[in-house]
């Protein structure tokens, strides 16, 4: 069985057996960190390029880990002492990335739909986006729904919880696309400030304000931090 689609751009696109089979897939290779030698052959001879505009420690410390011990050749870019600070724009760096010959690119932006534009003009290349703006973080939302698939089973019909900024949360995004997706069903609780309209008008999810009640009502609680890099006004 293989992926409908040939990159990882966000939750939005992904069909609920392209979602099952990223989780089950991960279930057997968490397995590897149980042996002495956690490391398999599965990206031998893959060349992969973390491309990170914004800041990051784990989720880019995380992938990398991960494709070492897939076996991948890994390239490291970072935005701040490249040749972006010179003036590189994103096309400049997308003709050096077809001149490398790279397999596939993580990509973290503060644009959204960086990394959509990278799959068009990189139509050769496998882009996995690691966060873009305000749009999705498709990742973490995996890394969310398999952590809570392992500790209370089978996502569907199950009640989960989203507290906190929602509105400039790229994370809550990719949740509430997975989880409705999945079968489950989804509220979001925060202050009014922090939550849009269009999550209940165009998502069709519950918004509960009193957190006491919405706490009440879940089976699983996924508390999201104040996204201050992303807010344009002061709380």
């Amino acid at each position: 069985m293989q992926l409908s689609t040939k990159h990882l751009l966000g939750i939005k696109d992904l069909l609920p057996q392209d979602i099952s089979l990223i989780l089950s897939t991960a279930s057997q290779f968490k397995e590897v960190l149980q042996r002495p030698i956690k490391k398999v052959p599965s990206l031998r001879d893959v060349t992969i390029v973390n491309l990170f505009y914004e800041n990051s420690t784990r989720t880019r410390i995380s992938f990398e880990l991960a494709e070492k011990r897939l076996s991948a050749d890994t390239i490291n870019f970072t935005a701040s002492g490249s040749s972006v600070s010179k003036g590189e724009t994103l096309l400049d760096t997308v003709h050096n990335i077809l001149s490398m010959k790279v397999d596939m690119v993580v990509m973290r932006h503060s644009a959204s739909g960086a990394p959509h534009f990278l799959a068009k003009h990189l139509p050769d290349t496998a882009i996995v986006n690691a966060g873009d703006g305000i749009n999705e973080h498709p990742t973490q939302a995996l890394l969310d729904a398999f952590s809570i698939q392992e500790t209370i089973g089978d996502l569907a019909g199950k009640k989960i919880l989203l507290i906190g900024d929602i509105m400039h949360s790229r994370v809550a995004l990719s949740n509430i696309y997975l989880l409705k997706k999945m079968g489950a069903e989804v509220m979001v609780s925060g202050p009014p400030t922090l939550i849009s309209p269009y999550i209940k008008e165009a998502l069709n999810v519950q918004v509960e304000y009193n957190l006491k009640k919405a706490l009440q009502w879940c089976d699983v609680a996924n508390v999201l931090r104040i996204q201050l890099e992303r807010q344009s006004q002061v709380l």
